[in-house]
């Protein structure tokens, strides 16, 4: 038998936010929304959710393994082993296909207890799976995905076309996508960009001559950022070496370890080194330029700070984040390069064009915290208004 949805009368709507740690972008998508949502001011009731948590209530894997299903994928990320990455999803995508039945089942359990009033994915792969139990469950509550990437990652990434979803893309390109796909057009919408957390947007406003000064840096010298996401990357290591001149803020993240090497690395150029922080933009406000893997979120968060982006394109690149090499490219923002071993050229090609370089980046202005609120609020009120509407012809 079918569940119904409660009856949204004296109460707030929920709306449950799907995301996991896996690279971390997923998380702060889920906690950069939460807060969006607070500040539209929506009488909703929020909960964020991590999938896995749903998965392995019982957290199996961790006692099979000594780690959580996102530390495989997260360590990997830290060492740089990212070879391969496009063979190894297409595996990952063939045993999520084979797990599907229990997967929904799961699934449908899960969503028969919390009953909510809208899903919202900020996870790719397992789309159709919360998709179907959500539709054989509460087939009258609306599933979202909204993406976390610039771009799609066809096929069976983040769009699934052959289910009820309505997808949120942050670019022409990715509606382009899911348009070519299949995916119906009353249930693709567009937003301005990734999700930044309320920082980027309002950023408290900074001396920079003073904190650089305060950090131990020079404030007539350009700096840059290495940054390559939570967990870091001890290709970091080889890129400080490279640019040993070069005055830097290198981003840590979590990976206290690659912390201390980068301590411990001879330099000529005074070196500011991080772990993780939740002050990021006040550190990019210190910035000129940003060095890092191309990834959507913190190449976006870059770019909304105007820092010019030097990043690389190649066989290690991992395939959803391909796009955001041809968005700094087309877009005129900084420099790709086939290498980081050619990223100390790239930095002198790179400092004397920064003030055109920001012109390009304050023309890239991202308004998705503004446009997802309201786009949810819209399928939230389209399919509440349908549903009261079917309840009125079955009592008639």
């Amino acid at each position: 038998m079918t569940a119904m949805p409660r009856s949204s009368e004296g109460r707030k709507p929920r709306v449950e936010l799907i995301y996991f740690n896996a690279g971390g972008g997923h998380r702060a998508s889920s906690l950069a929304l939460e807060s969006a949502i607070q500040r539209a001011a929506l009488p909703w009731q929020v909960q964020r959710t991590n999938l896995f948590e749903v998965l392995d209530p019982g957290a199996r894997f961790r006692q099979w393994t000594g780690m959580d299903p996102e530390d495989v994928y997260n360590r990997r990320l830290a060492r740089g082993w990212t070879l391969g990455l496009s063979q190894e999803l297409r595996v990952l995508q063939s045993m999520i296909r084979f797990s599907h039945r229990a997967l929904v089942q799961r699934l449908r359990g899960y969503w028969a207890s919390e009953r909510p009033d809208m899903v919202v994915s900020l996870v790719p792969n397992f789309n159709r799976s919360m998709a179907d139990a959500l539709a054989l469950t509460l087939p009258e509550v609306p599933f979202v995905t909204v993406m976390t990437d610039l771009a799609d990652c066809p096929p069976r990434f983040w769009t699934e076309p052959r289910t009820q979803q309505h997808v949120v893309c942050g670019t022409p390109y990715a509606v382009a996508q899911a348009r070519a796909a299949g995916c119906a057009a009353h249930r693709v919408w567009q937003s301005g960009g990734m999700l930044l957390g309320e920082q980027f947007y309002r950023p408290t406003p900074v001396n920079r001559v003073q904190e650089l000064q305060r950090a131990g840096l020079d404030p007539t010298q350009p700096t840059g950022l290495v940054l390559f996401g939570a967990e870091g990357s001890r290709q970091m290591l080889a890129i400080a070496q490279a640019l040993t001149e070069t005055q830097l803020i290198v981003a840590c993240g979590r990976n206290a370890q690659l912390a201390r090497a980068m301590r411990a690395l001879p330099r000529n150029a005074p070196t500011l080194v991080l772990e993780f922080t939740r002050e990021m933009a006040r550190y990019m406000q210190m910035a000129d330029f940003f060095i890092g893997k191309p990834g959507s979120g913190s190449l976006s968060e870059a770019v909304q700070m105007g820092l010019a982006p030097i990043v690389v394109r190649n066989a290690w690149t991992m395939p959803q984040e391909r796009y955001c090499t041809d968005w700094v490219r087309d877009n005129g923002l900084g420099l790709v390069l086939p290498s980081f071993k050619d990223v100390a050229a790239a930095v002198q090609e790179l400092t004397p064009q920064l003030p055109r370089f920001k012109d390009a980046a304050q023309r890239v202005r991202n308004s998705a915290a503004q446009d997802v609120p309201v786009l949810l609020e819209r399928i939230l009120r389209d399919a509440t208004r349908r549903s009261n509407a079917r309840n009125v012809l079955l009592a008639a």
